[in-house]
């Protein structure tokens, strides 16, 4: 982990994973796309040491920036996207005003119910 942490192309890293400095990534792409340079070359040249990071960790890193780059564009690649889902996940219950849990208990109510009166017509149908 020393050893990755001294190239100025390693953001951060654990024992599990290696983050890469924005700047290297899209680099990286345009040296790969432009030059057509192999992904294990471009990450040789960084200084990255390919049998500490892993002999496929370059290939398959490549592959995720390239469609990135090729779906939004260099900004994608400048931007952090880990943990930004698309909206998703459990409803945040701290720190919320009374009316928000109002609203919220309602809208779980109302599912509720309606939940209840769909299983209720399902067993009507069952025993028709």
């Amino acid at each position: 982990m020393d050893r990755l942490l001294k190239n100025k192309n390693a953001a951060r890293c654990s024992e599990k994973s290696i983050s890469y400095a924005k700047k290297f990534k899209l680099a990286a792409v345009k040296r790969y796309n432009e030059d057509g340079l192999p992904a294990s070359e471009v990450f040789r040249e960084a200084g990255f040491d390919l049998h500490l990071i892993g002999k496929d960790t370059p290939k398959d890193c490549l592959r995720c920036w390239r469609r990135a780059y090729a779906a939004k564009g260099e900004g994608e690649l400048l931007i952090e996207t880990r943990g930004r889902g698309k909206g998703g996940g459990r409803p945040k219950t701290k720190n919320i005003t009374e009316a928000e849990k109002i609203e919220r208990l309602a809208a779980e109510v109302a599912y509720l119910k309606a939940e209840n009166d769909f299983l209720a017509k399902l067993r009507a149908k069952r025993t028709e």
